[in-house]
């Protein structure tokens, strides 16, 4: 093997090593991400449910006649925040879905 020959493979290895270290590290967290989105799953679907359902409604004239408790946090009963967490979590999974199409692909 040539001298330049010789380098170009150490600079790949270097390179694919670093690669590898990536990979390692972005399927690691991922994991744990996955995992606490399983987790959250349940939380989800009962935030998308009670959002501007007829209970949903009705604690928002109840908060708004003040028979909730003063120091109950209630961003849920506004309709911004419910809803932009709910969008930000459906266009979070649309995005997994092109991601792991795309690393399919690449696989």
């Amino acid at each position: 093997m040539r001298e330049g020959s010789l380098m170009e493979s150490a600079e790949r290895v270097a390179a694919m090593e670093q690669a590898l270290d990536q990979t390692c590290d972005a399927v690691d967290q991922m994991r744990d991400a996955v995992a606490e989105l399983v987790d959250a799953t349940d939380a989800i679907r009962d935030l998308s449910a009670y959002y501007g359902s007829q209970e949903w409604y009705q604690d928002r004239k109840a908060d708004q006649r003040g028979k909730l408790p003063g120091d109950l946090r209630r961003g849920v009963l506004t309709e911004d925040v419910p809803y932009e967490a709910l969008v930000d979590a459906r266009e979070m999974a649309l995005g997994m879905l092109e991601v792991a199409t795309a690393l399919l692909r690449a696989l």
